[in-house]
This record gives C-alpha cells, sequence and structure tokens, in this order.
C-alpha cells in the first residue's frame, strides 16, 4: 500500500508542478511585481475587467444579395446575346426592395425557345423561372438561395473583421455571431486606446472597384437623365464622384458591373504620388490581372473610374495595357487614411455594409474595481471556507482545504496554459467551483461519519466513504457541466467565460475531492495504529 500511495503522492506534486508553471509560465525574478507580470501575461483580462468597447454591428446582407444578382444579370445579358435575342434585355425592377428579382423583356418570338432553354441550363438551380408578359421571363431567386448567401455574407464580414482587427493588434478580442438568425456580430475588444480608428476600420466596407465609363462628368442627376433621353441604361448607374478634397462632386455613368472588384485585390500598400502626397498602391491577383489586362488591352481610349464605396475616386483614360498594378489617389488621403485604406483592402472587401446597433464602452477605472471586488469576494468566500471546514471537520478539514487550494491552482493553470480570457463572470465561476468542492468533500466526509457511526473501522469507513459519494458527485457535476455547455453555446463573450471556468473547475474538482483527499486520508492512516480513531 505504501509504494502505491508513494506513486500516487508524486502524480499529485507532478500535476501541481505543471499547474504551477501554467500560471507563472518563466517569469522574470521572484518578486511579487514579476510573478504578477508572469501572471497577467498568460491570464489575459476581459473586457469587463480590462475596460474596452463593445459593439453589436448588423451586417446589411441583401446587398451581398444584391450584388449577386448584379453578377448574374450581367451574364444573362450576355447569354441573351449569344442566343441571338439582340433585342432583349435584363434589368432589376426593384434593385433596393427586391434585390432576388431579374426581369427579362423584348425577346423576339423566334428566339423564346433558344433563350428559355438558356435559362434552364444555368439559372434554373439558383431562380424559379416563370413566363411574364412583354415577351418575357421573371427570375426569382430560391429562398435557399438568398439565406445560404446572406449565411455567406455573416462568416464573410466575421473573418474579415476579426482579420482586421487582428493586424490592429487588438489583444484577445472577441468577434462572433450574436442573435442566431439575425445576421448581427458582437464585438469586443479589451483594452483597446484607439475606439475611433477601429470603429472606422470596421464599418468600413472598402469596396474598390473599377468600372466602364459611360458617359459623364455630369452637373448633376437631372443633367445625367437628360443626356441619355431621360432613362439610364438597364446595365448602367450613376455614381457621384469625390476627389477628396470636400467640394460638391460630379456624376458619372458607369457600367453596373466592375471590371474588377474586391477579391481581385491581392495586395495594398500606402505610398506617395508624384507630388509626395499619401494615396495607396494596389496589386491584383493572378486571374484579376489577366481580366483586366483583356479589358485594357482591347478598351484603349476609353475611360475607366476607380470607385471606392460606392464614390468615384479617379477617372481615367486608358492608354495602353495595364496587367497588375496601379494606384489610388486624387488628393484628400492623409497618412492614416492611407495606411487604413491599404489595411482594408489587403484584408478583403466586407461583402454589405455594417450598421452599428450599440456601442458601450467600458473605462479601466470600472475594470479595476471590477477587479477588485471580484478578487476580494473570491479570497473572502475562500478563507470563509477553509476556517468552516477547520472547525467542522477538525483534522479531516486540512484535507479537505488543500484539496480546495489544489483545485484553484490547477483552473488557474489550465488558464494559464490556453491564455484564456478571465471575465468579471469567470471569477463568478471560480468562485462557485470553489462551493462546488466544499460540497463534494461535505458528502464524503459526513457518509464517511454515517460509516463510523455504524461501527466500521477508520480504513472501512474511508473506503467506504469514498465509494458510496463517488456516485452522487459524478451526478451532481455532470449535470452542472451539462448546464455550464449550454451556456457556452448560446452565451456571449462574458457568459462563455463562466461557463469555461466552472466547466474546468468541476473537472479539477473531480481529480481533487475524490482521489488528493483520499491519498491524503490514506496517508494519515498509513500513520496511525490499526483502529486509532481519525480526526472528522
Amino acid at each position: 500500500m505504501r509504494n502505491n500511495l508513494t506513486g500516487k503522492t508524486i502524480l499529485i506534486v507532478a500535476v501541481l508542478l505543471v499547474f504551477v508553471a501554467g500560471i507563472l509560465g518563466l517569469p522574470n525574478g521572484l518578486s511579487p511585481a514579476a510573478l504578477k507580470q508572469a501572471i497577467t501575461d498568460r491570464i489575459h483580462l476581459g473586457l469587463d475587467l480590462s475596460g474596452g468597447t463593445h459593439l453589436i454591428l448588423q451586417v446589411m446582407v441583401q446587398e451581398a444579395v444584391g450584388t449577386t444578382s448584379d453578377n448574374d444579370m450581367a451574364r444573362i445579358q450576355t447569354d441573351l446575346q449569344q442566343a441571338g435575342a439582340t433585342g432583349a434585355t435584363a434589368v432589376k425592377p426593384h434593385p433596393k426592395s427586391q434585390p432576388q428579382v431579374i426581369k427579362i423583356t423584348g425577346v423576339p418570338l423566334d428566339k423564346e425557345n433558344a433563350v428559355r432553354s438558356a435559362l434552364d441550363t444555368h439559372y434554373a438551380t439558383q431562380y424559379d423561372i416563370a413566363s411574364s408578359g412583354e415577351n418575357g421571363y421573371t427570375l426569382t431567386m430560391k429562398p435557399s438561395v438568398v439565406t445560404d448567401i446572406e449565411q455567406r455574407a455573416l462568416k464573410q464580414s466575421i473573418e474579415t473583421i476579426r482579420d482586421r482587427i487582428d493586424r490592429l493588434g487588438v489583444n484577445e478580442p472577441v468577434i462572433e455571431e450574436y442573435g442566431p438568425g439575425n445576421y448581427q456580430i458582437l464585438v469586443e475588444l479589451p483594452g483597446i486606446d484607439d475606439p475611433g480608428r477601429v470603429k472606422d476600420v470596421i464599418q468600413s466596407t472598402a469596396r474598390l472597384e473599377i468600372h466602364e465609363v459611360l458617359g459623364g462628368p455630369y452637373p448633376d442627376e437631372q443633367a445625367a437623365l437628360q443626356a441619355n433621353g431621360g432613362t439610364l441604361p438597364p446595365d448602367g448607374e450613376l455614381v457621384k464622384s469625390d476627389d477628396g478634397s470636400g467640394t460638391s462632386g460630379q456624376y458619372y455613368l458607369l457600367r453596373r458591373v466592375a471590371v474588377v472588384a474586391g477579391s481581385d485585390f491581392r495586395d495594398a500598400q500606402p505610398s506617395v504620388d508624384v507630388n509626395q502626397r499619401p494615396d495607396v498602391s494596389f496589386i491584383l491577383t493572378r486571374n484579376g490581372g489577366d481580366h483586366f489586362y483583356q479589358y485594357t488591352s482591347s478598351n484603349i481610349g476609353k475611360s475607366m473610374a476607380i470607385v471606392l464605396d460606392n464614390t468615384v475616386r479617379e477617372v481615367a483614360t486608358i492608354q495602353g495595357a495595364i496587367r497588375d498594378q496601379g494606384q489610388i489617389s486624387g488628393g484628400g488621403f492623409t497618412k492614416e487614411t492611407a495606411e487604413n485604406l491599404s489595411l482594408m483592402l489587403r484584408t478583403g472587401a466586407l461583402p454589405a455594409s455594417i450598421h452599428f446597433l450599440e456601442e458601450r464602452t467600458v473605462g479601466p477605472s470600472l475594470g479595476a474595481d471590477s477587479i477588485r471586488a471580484g478578487v476580494e469576494a473570491a479570497a473572502a468566500g475562500m478563507i470563509v471556507v477553509l476556517l468552516f471546514m477547520l472547525v467542522y471537520y477538525r483534522g479531516a478539514g486540512i484535507n479537505a482545504d488543500l484539496a480546495l487550494i489544489l483545485n484553484l491552482i490547477i483552473l488557474l493553470g489550465f488558464m494559464g496554459y490556453t491564455h484564456a480570457t478571465l471575465t468579471l463572470p469567470g471569477i463568478a465561476g471560480v468562485i462557485l467551483t470553489i462551493g462546488m468542492g466544499v460540497d463534494s468533500n461535505v458528502l464524503i466526509f459526513e457518509r464517511i461519519r454515517e460509516e463510523l457511526r455504524a461501527g466500521k473501522s477508520p480504513s472501512a469507513a474511508v473506503e467506504q466513504g469514498f465509494a458510496h459519494a463517488w456516485l452522487t458527485i459524478v451526478d451532481t457535476h455532470v449535470t452542472t457541466i451539462v448546464s455550464a455547455a449550454i451556456l457556452f453555446l448560446f452565451g456571449t463573450g462574458p457568459v462563455k467565460g463562466f461557463a469555461v471556468t466552472l466547466t474546468f473547475g468541476l473537472l479539477a474538482n473531480l481529480f481533487t475531492a475524490v482521489f488528493v483527499s483520499r491519498v491524503i486520508f490514506e496517508a494519515n492512516l498509513n500513520r496511525k495504529q490499526r483502529g486509532e480513531p481519525i480526526s472528522i
């Protein structure tokens, strides 16, 4: 038994050392300040403790649906020409309210079969196709396709925002879906010292595109309509210009579908133009560069517009073929705005615009008060529990106290190894773990007392006490862990912190309350004579 006990003791000491290393890592000294710094380097503080910014964003997923249908509409127009229906046009009657609907009109009677065959071949899986008046068809995007586009837009927005925030160096941000089905994003940025810049970077779609210029510039929208016979071409749109100088812009008639768009940009860096003013240089992907080369080589002498966030920033005449590099200038850039734009282009354009639904700022002083109150509550609770166990269970109380201290070390070591974020609810989870640990010891000790009152020897009472209390302890812990798992799945950042600390604390408690506590009892029994009573 002593050899077996020696092996168990070595295991306990090894676990203790491993998790102490998880808490401290490799500290730069043993002074209190060095140890405190080592702990804070491994266990990060959440938004509610360190201060920072809390945002809830609404992704306008309908814009992503509209972009997809715009691209489909352009392809349909090409298919109509290839089918010989030269007089037919594809338009979106209500691009804002019904972006998923495309209407085809003017199909010649002798080309109806060819057009219908082309539509069924290329678009039947995405659209419900129905015949309509005016020798045409109405294509309505299927609900399942709309839902898929909206979900992908939300996922891409989360990934893009996370990439942008990571590149800004924000420590341990929380970026996740908020409220399933609402297409909202929760963003929590602990310790952020420049919320204005982060907000600007998040909310900008950085939708950089290059479009073919069909007409302009026009002084206003009315002049543009008059110049085009009162009706804009179905594949065209009016876009206002802005060179960044703050003067009133003109209007350009652009082809709706971009020549190159957000996903075609491979890299972007801040630079300066010939006048040493800040601008942005960009590089296209291989496919984007090949497409841009084909377009520019076949349209020499024509104009193209660089459009940023639905605003024309530059209009240039194509002097020769361009493959994969260009610059965005025109004035109006500062060093910071050029850096922000470069960052957003490198991380990709958001698929849709973002609206801010909620914004809260937690000051670091409030976080410090929360830390102090939480630590004081945890320390006070721990001290009271330790004293109670010593007074009520006498010698066995030392056993319980050692198990509780080891439980706390294991929990903090786990957080250190995983670089977990400690939140105020997480501190509550630590306190609740202490309570659950006491509950487990009470169950075991009371069972041992019952066995002693029944006349059993101390060693038999200890063995039976642990054996009979084991199932009850497992049952209480499993039910609580299931509840914590539900909180983790459906809760937000701080609530998840509570669930994580509670779950691992309970798992650690199974080890300390059952295994460690029993080893201490066995060590105590080994020092006593057979039949000598134990203090409990």
